[in-house]
C-alpha cells in the first residue's frame, strides 16, 4: 500500500521554519522583510501553493539567503504534496550553504523526492543522519521515511523493525497506519523466517511484541521471556529517616496516597470487574501492600475504549498518583497509545495489539500465554521430549496451545499431533488418535491440555483406555477454583498450573478459604479474578522498581511476580494435582523451571 506522507502540522513546522532563519550562514533573512511575514502566514494558513510562491519571490529579492527560501519553498510545495515542484524548488541549492537543522531538512525532503522517483538507495543515503539533536518530530519523519525506503529495497523486515522504533512517536491515524504497515510487512514473511529473525533481536527490542502478534495470526507464537525471580521485593532497610521520616523503609516501596481504579459498572466484564474490586479493596483494607492510607476512587470505565479514556482523564483531573485499569484489552490499547500518560498505569489486561505499556507504567493480568509456556518448561524439566496437545476451540485455549508449543519447541522438544475439541463431542476416539498417534512407544511423551473441567472428565476415561500411564499436563482452566471430588475423580493424575493462593500456598496474604466463606466474589473460579485485585494493590507501590530490576520478584495471590522487557507482569504459578477427586498443590511446586522458589 501507499503510504500517506508524514505531515507536520503547519503551526509547528512555520516555527521550525522560522527558527532557522537566525543561523544562516551567509547571511540571515532581512528581518523588516515585507514579504517574509506574508510568506510565514500563508503557510500557517495552510495555503501552502501561495507560500511557495511568496518564498520564491523572497529568493530572487535576497540572493544572501537564497538558499534558505528555495527550500521553505520546496517544504510548502511537499506539504501541497507536490513533490516534484518541491523538487524544481532545490534547484541549486547548496547544502553547505545551510545551517545543520536546515541541512537536516533538506536531506529529508531530498529522500522523499527520491523515494518518488523510486530511488529508494539514494534515500537511504540521504537518512543515514542519527537521530542525535533532532527534534522529535523531524526524528519521527527520518524513521518513516527510512520505513518507506527499507520496504522500496524489499527489506520487508527492516522496515517493519524501523516503524517498530517509530510507534511510539505516534499518535491517532497516524499510529494506526503505521501499526497495519508494521504487521503488513511481517505478514508477508513465513513463520520460520519471522522466528529465525527473532532469534537473534535483543530480548528488549521493540519488535518483539509485533514479531509475536505477527505469528500469532499464523497460528504461532514467540517464546516467552519468563525470567528468573530470586530476590523478593520490599527488602527491609535502614532509612536514616528516609523520605517519610521513618527508621526502617523497605527497599523499593513508592508510598501513595491517592488511587483510581477504573472498572466498568455495566456489560460483560461487570462481574469480573466485581471480583476484582473486591479483592482490591481487600487487600487495602488489610494493609496488604502497606499503603493503608491511601484514598480509593473508583471510576467507570464505560463499556468502549472512549469511555476508559475518558475516565483515566477524570481520575487524573482529580488528583490520581496511580490509576490501575481499565479491565477490557481494548481499552488497554486505547490508553497505552496516547502521546504521553500524566500518572502512571497499572492496567489489568494486556493490550489487543503489540502495544506496550510506555516507561513507568505496566500490564497485569492472567493472560493464558504465560501458563501455556510454563507447561512446557514444566514438562521438558519433567524429561517429556514429545507432547501430544488436546485443546477446546476457544480463544484462551488457542493463546495457550500457541505459547506452549512456542515454548516446548524452544526448549528442544517436539510437538507430537494436535487436536480441537469442538463443544458437544463426547466421543474421541478419533480426536485422540490425530493428537497422540498410533499406540506404541510412549516413553518420554506427555499431552498437554488446554480445556475446562466438564470436557477433560469426558476425555480422560478415554485417555486412560489408550494410555494409562501417560502424564497429563494442563493449564488452570482445569480447576473451577473448588474442589468437587465427586465430579473430578475422573481427572486424577493430571497437574496443572494455577495460583498459589487458591491452595493458601502463598505468605503474608489473607486467606483463601476465609476470604471465600466471607465474600462471594472470591469463590470458585472468580477467586482468581479476586486474587488479581489483591496483587494489584500490592504491585503499585513497585512499579519502578519492578520494571528496573527484573531479578527481583513481588510474592503475590496470582504467583511470583516479575517484570519483563516491555512492562508486562509475569506470573510464576504454583502446581495442583488431582489426587481422589481434589487439588492439591505438589510439594515445592511454587518453582521457575524445576527449581523451588525461596
Amino acid at each position: 500500500m501507499t503510504a500517506k506522507p508524514f505531515r507536520l502540522p503547519a503551526l509547528l513546522l512555520t516555527a521550525l521554519l522560522g527558527a532557522g532563519c537566525a543561523s544562516v550562514p551567509e547571511q540571515a533573512p532581512p528581518a523588516a522583510a515585507t514579504a517574509g511575514p506574508s510568506a510565514d502566514e500563508l503557510f500557517a494558513r495552510g495555503d501552502f501553493r501561495a507560500a511557495a510562491e511568496a518564498y520564491l519571490a523572497l529568493a530572487r529579492n535576497n540572493g544572501t539567503a537564497r538558499n534558505h527560501y528555495r527550500l521553505r519553498a520546496a517544504e510548502a510545495l511537499r506539504e501541497e504534496g507536490d513533490l516534484a515542484g518541491a523538487a524544481a524548488a532545490l534547484e541549486g541549492v547548496k547544502r553547505k550553504r545551510l545551517p545543520a537543522d536546515e541541512g537536516v531538512r533538506l536531506d529529508l525532503l531530498d529522500a522523499e523526492i527520491a523515494l518518488s522517483q523510486k530511488d529508494a538507495n539514494q534515500a537511504l543515503a540521504l537518512l543515514a543522519t542519527p537521530d542525535t539533536g533532532l527534534s522529535p518530530e523531524l526524528a519521527a519523519r527520518r524513521l518513516e521515511l527510512t520505513a518507506r525506503a527499507q520496504a522500496m529495497t524489499g527489506d520487508a523486515f527492516g522496515a517493519a523493525r524501523t516503524r517498530a522504533t517509530l510507534d511510539r512517536r505516534l499518535t491517532g491515524s497516524d499510529r494506526g497506519q503505521n501499526q497495519k504497515q508494521i504487521l503488513d510487512a511481517l505478514g508477508g514473511l513465513g513463520s520460520q523466517a519471522l522466528k529465525q529473525r527473532a532469534s537473534v533481536l535483543p530480548a528488549d527490542d521493540p519488535l518483539r511484541p509485533w514479531l509475536d502478534l505477527a505469528l500469532r495470526k499464523q497460528g504461532e507464537a514467540l517464546p516467552l521471556s519468563l525470567g528468573s525471580p530470586r530476590r523478593p521485593v520490599g527488602t527491609l532497610m535502614h532509612g536514616a529517616g528516609g523520605p517519610q521520616g521513618r527508621e526502617w523503609v523497605r527497599e523499593g516501596h513508592y508510598e501513595i496516597h491517592r488511587i483510581a481504579l477504573l472498572l466498568p459498572a455495566a456489560g460483560a466484564l461487570s462481574a469480573a470487574a466485581t471480583a476484582v474490586r473486591d479483592g482490591f479493596f481487600a487487600a487495602h483494607f488489610s494493609g496488604h501492600g502497606e499503603d493503608t492510607d491511601a484514598q480509593v476512587r473508583v471510576y467507570d470505565s464505560g463499556t468502549t475504549p472512549e469511555d476508559a479514556l475518558a475516565a483515566y482523564r477524570r481520575a487524573v483531573a482529580d488528583g490520581a498518583e496511580r490509576v490501575v485499569g481499565p479491565l477490557a484489552r481494548e481499552a488497554v490499547a486505547a490508553i497505552f497509545e496516547q502521546p504521553e500518560l500524566p500518572v502512571p498505569v497499572l492496567a489489568l489486561n494486556q493490550a489487543d495489539s503489540g502495544t506496550t505499556p510506555p516507561a513507568g507504567s505496566l500490564a497485569f493480568g492472567l493472560a493464558p500465554e504465560i501458563e501455556g509456556a510454563l507447561a512446557a518448561e514444566h514438562m521438558r524439566d519433567a524429561g517429556i521430549g514429545e507432547a501430544a496437545v488436546i485443546a477446546a476451540s476457544e480463544d484462551w485455549a488457542e493463546r495457550a496451545v500457541q505459547s506452549f508449543r512456542a515454548q516446548f519447541e524452544s526448549l528442544g522438544g517436539r510437538i507430537a499431533g494436535t487436536a480441537r475439541l469442538k463443544d458437544g463431542e463426547v466421543r474421541y476416539a478419533s480426536l485422540i488418535r490425530q493428537a497422540l498417534g498410533e499406540p506404541g512407544n510412549a516413553q518420554g511423551r506427555g499431552l498437554f491440555l488446554g480445556l475446562r473441567p466438564a470436557q477433560a472428565r469426558l476425555l480422560m476415561p478415554q485417555i486412560r483406555l489408550v494410555d494409562a500411564s501417560l502424564p497429563v499436563f494442563a493449564t488452570s482452566h482445569m480447576y473451577a477454583g473448588s474442589d468437587n471430588p465427586a465430579s473430578d475423580r475422573d481427572l486424577d493424575g493430571i497437574e496443572f498450573c494455577d495460583l498459589p493462593w487458591l491452595f493458601d500456598a502463598s505468605t503474608g496474604l489473607p486467606r483463601h478459604d476465609e476470604m471465600a466463606r466471607a465474600i462471594e466474589s472470591a469463590r470458585g473460579a472468580n477467586g482468581r479474578l479476586f486474587a488479581l485485585g489483591l496483587d494489584a494493590y500490592a504491585l503499585l507501590p513497585y512499579l519502578d522498581w519492578l520494571r528496573g530490576h527484573p531479578d527481583d520478584y513481588l510474592p503475590g495471590a496470582t504467583g511470583q511476580l516479575v517484570v519483563d522487557p516491555f512492562g508486562r507482569v509475569q506470573r510464576h504459578l504454583t502446581w495442583a494435582r488431582f489426587e481422589n477427586g481434589l487439588a492439591r498443590p505438589v510439594a515445592g511446586s511454587l518453582s521457575v523451571s524445576g527449581t523451588p522458589a525461596p
